[in-house]
C-alpha cells in the first residue's frame, strides 16, 4: 500500500508541474495555448483515450470478463465504438449545422425545453463520474467507510481539483497525455504478464462464453443499442470534438477508438483469465493476486488510480465549461470556472453518502436516460428533419422512466420485470432500451414537420 501511496504522490507532483496557471477564457475552457493554438492530434487522441478509460470502466471491464467470459469483455469494449458514432455526430454538428456546442443545436430545434432536458442528463453524467471514480479509489485503499477508504478519496479529490482549477481544460489536456502513456504502459505490462503465464490459453479465453443466452451476450446487444446515443451525453468526449480543425478532429476520434478498444479489451481479458482459473467462492481480486502475485497487482491498482485522476480532471473542466459557456449561467471567466469545479466536487461527494451498490446502479441510469438522444441524432442531427417538441418530451420521459426502473430493478428494490420472465438485470436493461428506442423513433417519425430545415 505504501508503494501505491508513493506512486500517487509522484503522479500528483508531476501533474501539478505540467499544469499551467491559465488566465484566459480560451485557455481555461477550450484548452488553447497562450498563442491561441488549438491542441494537436496526439494530444487529443491520448486525452480522449485516458478520459474514457476511467477507473470504473477498467474495473467493470475486468469484472464482466471475470463473470461472463469473453462475451462480457466484448460487451464492454463495444461501448468504445462510441468514438466512431461520436465523431460522426460532431462532424455533422460543426460542419453541417455550424454549431459550436450541442446546447445551441438543441435550443434551435427544440427550444429551452430541449436544452434543459439535455443539460439534466449531462449534469447527471458529470456527477456520476465524480462519485464513481472516487468510489473506486476508496475501495482500492481500504474497505468501505474505513479511514483509509475516506482518506484516499479526499486526497485524490483535492489533488485533481488543485491542478484542474489552476489550468482548466489546458491543464487537463497536458496531464492527460502524461497519464495516458502511464496507463497504456501499465496495461501493456499486465497483458504481457498474463500472456506468458503458464496457465493462460487463448483457446480457453475465446470459448469462455459458450452459452448464447449468457448475460455477457445480452449486454453486448445492449451496447449496440446504446452506442448511438452514448457519446452525445458524455461532455468530456464532445468537448474535445470542438477544439481542432475538421481533419484533426476526425483522426483523433478514429485513432482513439482503436487504442481505447485495445486497452479495454486487454484489461477485460485479465478478468476472463481470472474467471477461468478461480476456485469456488473466490472473488476477482484475490484470484488475480494468487495468479500474478502482489507486485503485478500494484501495477493493476496503479492503472486504476491514474485512470481515476485523469477522468476527474477532465470531468471538472467539462463541468466548468458546461455551466459557464454552454449553459451561460455565470460569466465565462477562469475564476467562475473554478467555483463551478468546486460545486461539482462537493456535489459528487454528497452522492458518496449512499451505499456503493446504489451508486453503481445509478451510474447506469445516465446511459439509459441518454437514449432519448438517439432519435435526435437519427432524425435531427443526421437526418436534418424538423421535429415538433412533443416527441422529444415523450422520449425523454420514457428514457428517464426506463433509467429509474433499471436502477430500482438492478438494486432489487423492485422486481416488476421478474414476473414478465426477465430475471437478470441485463435482460431487463435490453428490454428497457428496445422500448425507449421504439417509442423515440416512432414518435419522432410522427412528429416530423412538413417544412424541412434548410
Amino acid at each position: 500500500m505504501y508503494y501505491l501511496i508513493s506512486i500517487l504522490l509522484l503522479i500528483a507532483v508531476i501533474s501539478f508541474f505540467l499544469s499551467p496557471r491559465v488566465q484566459t477564457a480560451d485557455g481555461f475552457f477550450k484548452g488553447f495555448s497562450d498563442s491561441g493554438s488549438a491542441p494537436g492530434l496526439w494530444t487529443l487522441v491520448l486525452s480522449q483515450v485516458t478520459t474514457w478509460i476511467f477507473a470504473r470502466s477498467l474495473m467493470t471491464a475486468a469484472i464482466l470478463g471475470f463473470y461472463y467470459g469473453i462475451a462480457g469483455a466484448l460487451a464492454y469494449a463495444a461501448y468504445y465504438l462510441s468514438f466512431i458514432t461520436g465523431g460522426a455526430i460532431i462532424d455533422h454538428l460543426r460542419f453541417k449545422h455550424g454549431k459550436g456546442n450541442i446546447q445551441s443545436f438543441m435550443r434551435e430545434r427544440f427550444g429551452a425545453v430541449g436544452d434543459h432536458c439535455y443539460n439534466v442528463v449531462i449534469i447527471l453524467r458529470l456527477l456520476s463520474e465524480v462519485f464513481s471514480n472516487l468510489l473506486v479509489i476508496g475501495l482500492i485503499f481500504g474497505v468501505a467507510n474505513s479511514f483509509e477508504y475516506v482518506a484516499a478519496m479526499v486526497l485524490v479529490a483535492l489533488i485533481t481539483f488543485g491542478y484542474s482549477m489552476s489550468g482548466g481544460l489546458r491543464a487537463s489536456l497536458r496531464t492527460d497525455v502524461f497519464q495516458a502513456i502511464l496507463v497504456i504502459l501499465a496495461l501493456a505490462m499486465l497483458f504481457g504478464i498474463m500472456l506468458f503465464h503458464k496457465d493462460f490459453s487463448f483457446a480457453q479465453v475465446l470459448s469462455s462464453s459458450p452459452d448464447i443466452q449468457s448475460p455477457g451476450w445480452v449486454l453486448l446487444a445492449v451496447a449496440f443499442l446504446q452506442v448511438w446515443s452514448y457519446p452525445l451525453h458524455d461532455p468530456v468526449m464532445m468537448d474535445r470534438g470542438f477544439l481542432a480543425d475538421r481533419e484533426t478532429t476526425k483522426k483523433s476520434f478514429n485513432y482513439a477508438a482503436v487504442i481505447a478498444i485495445l486497452c479495454i479489451l486487454a484489461f477485460a481479458l485479465l478478468g476472463v483469465f481470472a474467471g477461468l482459473l478461480k476456485v469456488d467462492g473466490e472473488a476477482m481480486i484475490p484470484t488475480l493476486t494468487r495468479l500474478v502475485g502482489e507486485p503485478c497487482m500494484i501495477i493493476f491498482n496503479v492503472a486504476l488510480v491514474i485512470s481515476a485522476v485523469s477522468t476527474l480532471d477532465s470531468t471538472f473542466s467539462s463541468a466548468s465549461k458546461l455551466v459557464a459557456v454552454d449553459m451561460n449561467i455565470v460569466e465565462p471567466t477562469p475564476a467562475n470556472g473554478r467555483w463551478v469545479m468546486l460545486a461539482f466536487l462537493l456535489g459528487g461527494g454528497l452522492f458518496l453518502l449512499l451505499g456503493s451498490k446504489d451508486l453503481y446502479a445509478a451510474v447506469a441510469v445516465s446511459g439509459t436516460v441518454s437514449m432519448f438522444l438517439a432519435p435526435v441524432i437519427f432524425f435531427s442531427i443526421w437526418g436534418n428533419k424538423q421535429i415538433a417538441l412533443w416527441p422529444l418530451v415523450l422520449t425523454f420521459i420514457a428514457s428517464l422512466s426506463g433509467g429509474v426502473l433499471y436502477m430500482l430493478e438492478s438494486s432489487k428494490y423492485t422486481s416488476i420485470m421478474d414476473g414478465l420472465g426477465y430475471e437478470h438485470k441485463y435482460s431487463k436493461l435490453l428490454i428497457i432500451c428496445i422500448a425507449i428506442l421504439v417509442i423515440g423513433c416512432i414518435s419522432f417519425f410522427l412528429g416530423q414537420k412538413k417544412e424541412q430545415h434548410a
